[in-house]
């Protein structure tokens, strides 16, 4: 197999992680979502500031959403198979488009990426739209691609709703 081939073939699996993991969230398999993730992740979505920058600090400066290792992804998770999450019933129904998929570093056990999405999320008869850039780090030292770091840029700011894992 060549050299472009061995690439080809690197770059279709990175895609088919990424669809999969939208998938899950769009079928509402958040046990299968999680597994997607490493231990110790990094799942982060910046808020803007006033003049139209991101905010750098998730420990100092305000987030949209922050959490620090998998245990919080996981305790959201609980929260909303157990419907202690009133903002999240009920359910709603997302469709999740992801493009531009983009390597920006490939190095030893772990790859870079960047690609742009747009979620449609649809409840009480209404459906909203979001839309972003996320920057992503895959482990690629195992067998099994997991997440170590996923910075998520939503691009529409002005919500009249909260947002959740499964809008992005």
């Amino acid at each position: 197999m060549t050299l472009l081939a061995e690439q080809a073939l690197a770059y279709a699996d990175i895609c088919a992680f990424l669809y999969r993991e939208a998938r899950l969230l769009d079928d509402r398999a958040f046990d299968a979502w999680l597994d997607c993730y490493a231990e110790g992740v990094e799942y982060w979505m910046p808020s803007w500031t006033d003049d139209d920058a991101l905010t750098t600090d998730p420990q100092s400066q305000i987030s949209l959403i922050y959490y620090g290792n998998r245990k919080g992804l996981e305790d959201r998770v609980y929260r909303l198979k157990t419907e202690r999450s009133s903002a999240s019933t009920p359910e709603a129904r997302t469709s999740h488009f992801i493009a531009n998929i983009e390597v920006l570093d490939h190095r030893d056990g772990a790859i870079d990426l960047r690609y742009n999405w747009h979620t449609l999320s649809h409840r009480y008869q209404h459906t909203d739209q979001f839309f972003g850039t996320t920057f992503l780090t895959l482990d690629t030292a195992d067998e099994a691609l997991k997440i170590l770091k996923k910075t998520i840029v939503l691009k529409d700011d002005y919500i009249h709703q909260v947002i959740d894992i499964y809008h992005i």
